[in-house]
């Protein structure tokens, strides 16, 4: 990558510094643990973007206008959502260890996030990173919903807002690729498969592991781990966006509008069928 692509200061949406934390009602959310662990966990995996911008690079070296975004748009924005995140956790929760609880995350996360994992091809990686934006948006905006502390809902929906763009971006992206590889919606669809099936593993169970391990760290009797992601499970299916989730994963299919519209109901009444019950 040129060093153009990293030299110029990236155009973000907002700033942390547009954040008033000390307006924080902290009687609102400092003794609720799934609000805790749901920015916490966030906070550690949005901390940790650079890792995976370095594996994005490396795997579309060559494609300098896609670099040049990744570099100077993409990973910086997701960096400030990590800063921010982690603020808002150590301005209510000060007796938190983040930056310990952080290095422990990382130690593992890093293992997990490698090359290796990636799509075998440009393009349907990008499907894949359509899903993950997905997955970020609607954590996001079921979080919004969730929390009702007045700075937390103007922070997750900044962030929600940029992960939209990001989707969109990712998603322009595809389309190139889906050209030129040729890509069928069979194959599509494989990818789009491949990451939904994921989105429950790897770094946001990695993530809220650890924030339940430090969160309970000297107490004698801590609860259970799968009783703790159960519970937070619960409180954000109640909120989760089930129709935009649904346009935003058949999206790379290339279905038509009409049928796509057509489309949306059913599946978002078996997502709603699914994950109710």
């Amino acid at each position: 990558m040129s060093p153009s692509m990293t030299s110029a200061a990236p155009t973000l949406r907002w700033r942390l510094e547009d954040l008033d934390l000390q307006a924080v009602d902290r009687e609102a959310v400092a003794s609720r643990d799934d609000i805790f662990l749901l920015v916490c966990s966030a906070s550690f995996i949005e901390s940790g973007t650079d890792l995976y911008t370095r594996n994005l690079l490396d795997y579309f070296a060559g494609d300098g206008e896609f670099e040049s975004w990744l570099a100077r748009q993409w990973e910086p924005e997701e960096l400030q959502h990590g800063r921010a995140l982690r603020a808002y956790v150590e301005h209510v929760w000060p007796d938190f260890d983040w930056s310990a609880a952080f290095a422990d995350f990382f130690a593992e996360y890093s293992s997990l996030c490698t090359l290796d994992e990636l799509e075998p091809s440009r393009g349907r990686e990008l499907v894949a990173r359509c899903m993950v934006e997905m997955g970020t948006t609607t954590y996001y905006q079921a979080l919004n919903a969730l929390c009702g502390e007045p700075v937390l809902r103007d922070l997750t929906w900044r962030i929600r807002t940029d992960e939209v763009q990001h989707y969109k971006h990712f998603y322009q992206r595809f389309l190139q690729y889906r050209r030129s590889e040729g890509l069928g919606r069979t194959q599509v669809m494989a990818a789009l498969w491949r990451r939904i099936a994921e989105l429950r593993r790897s770094d946001a169970d990695v993530a809220l592991r650890h924030a339940a391990a430090w969160r309970w760290r000297d107490c004698p009797a801590p609860p259970a781990l799968q009783d703790v992601r159960q519970q937070v499970f619960e409180r954000m299916r109640g909120e989760f966006p089930i129709e935009l989730a649904v346009r935003m994963i058949i999206k790379p299919l290339g279905l038509g509008p009409r049928v796509q519209r057509w489309a949306e109901r059913p599946l978002s009444m078996l997502a709603r069928r699914v994950l109710l019950h």
